[in-house]
């Protein structure tokens, strides 16, 4: 069964030692002022964006939203931000080194379906968004981040051919990208090591770390790709845990980096007439290359948004269940606690 069927179905209805540099764990917050998922976020000073998103409802159109939510951290306060010129799900945020905010791409309704991946690029100026440099081709589902002063964009899904409408017309893609500053256009880098859609990422140690993901054949990995922006390397590292379900970690997580550690977490999996979502925490340590177990979510979700703002991260809406059943609004904080 497909991610589309899942979608429609929904809307019908590694055990390790606990982490040693947290005891501090997950607790909740100020929810979204709306339920969302299959979405992404990102930090400029102390407010964080989302934009975008999903939610299915049976017997509806597939509902696809615009509005823009921002969450000021330092009063727990939300508030809505200038709408996205068209709706989106899946677009894709990232603050550039201006502190500017970016929404790329994701996948829009057209006449062929609600999967039609979109090559817009959108900055936040003021209060409304002014379109960039379009994507050279469409590039969903895939890990945005700002790294060493240019905005990346790795791996994901793309057109298979010149269908574009449906989730079955896209394919995974090793693509990257980077948005150039001076020239204001998209160049190609090394690709990634692996195709996959659905992966998280973030930025330690002057890298960018790609981690989970799927294919659309495969089901899920685990893999932790590293890329060196200097060298233009990637390097592949130790692999997320199994989750104790037995099942492998692997599309619709998120992550962030904190306390020089990466923190991994939530994602769903799909099994035949059923599926769950990962409650999971993982925490990865560059040092020792190896990852453990922190405390889990309160609330397991997958499609969710993820952000840091001084030490905390912050997850954000998202799936409460495998596929498109149930969008939530559910914010939860993870903050560490040195002993």
């Amino acid at each position: 069964m497909d991610r589309r069927s899942f979608l429609a179905a929904g809307a019908a209805l590694g055990m390790m030692g606990p982490v040693r540099i947290s005891r501090g764990g997950w607790s909740p917050a100020a929810a979204m002022p709306w339920p969302a998922q299959e979405i992404y976020a990102a930090a400029s000073g102390s407010r964080i964006i989302t934009a975008g998103g999903l939610v299915s409802r049976q017997g509806e159109p597939l509902h696809i939203e615009r509005r823009v939510a921002v969450l000021e951290t330092a009063t727990g306060q939300w508030s809505e931000g200038p709408m996205l010129p068209q709706p989106r799900h899946h677009p894709m945020m990232v603050a550039d080194a201006a502190g500017r905010m970016l929404a790329i791409g994701g996948y829009r309704r057209g006449e062929a379906g609600e999967w039609v991946n979109s090559l817009e690029t959108w900055v936040l100026e003021d209060s409304a968004w002014v379109s960039l440099d379009p994507l050279p081709r469409p590039q969903a589902e895939a890990v945005g981040a700002l790294l060493a002063g240019r905005l990346h964009l790795v791996t994901g899904r793309s057109p298979l051919t010149d269908a574009n409408g449906r989730w079955q017309d896209q394919g995974d893609v090793d693509t990257h990208l980077a948005l150039d500053p001076v020239t204001g256009r998209w160049e190609a880098l090394r690709p990634a090591p692996m195709a996959r859609n659905s992966a998280a990422g973030a930025v330690l140690d002057g890298a960018l770390w790609i981690m989970g993901g799927r294919t659309v054949q495969g089901g899920g990995t685990g893999r932790l790709d590293r890329y060196d922006p200097v060298a233009d390397r990637w390097d592949t590292l130790a692999p997320i845990p199994v989750s104790a379900s037995g099942q492998q970690v692997g599309g619709g997580l998120a992550v962030g980096a904190l306390a020089g550690k990466l923190v991994a977490f939530g994602g769903e999996w799909f099994a035949q007439g059923g599926g769950g979502v990962f409650p999971e925490t993982w925490i990865y340590d560059p040092a020792a290359d190896a990852w453990t177990r922190g405390p889990d979510m309160i609330t397991p979700r997958h499609g969710l948004a993820a952000a840091v703002v001084g030490d905390r991260l912050y997850a954000i809406a998202g799936g409460e269940v495998v596929s498109g059943g149930r969008a939530g609004a559910t914010v939860e904080v993870f903050q560490v606690q040195e002993p």
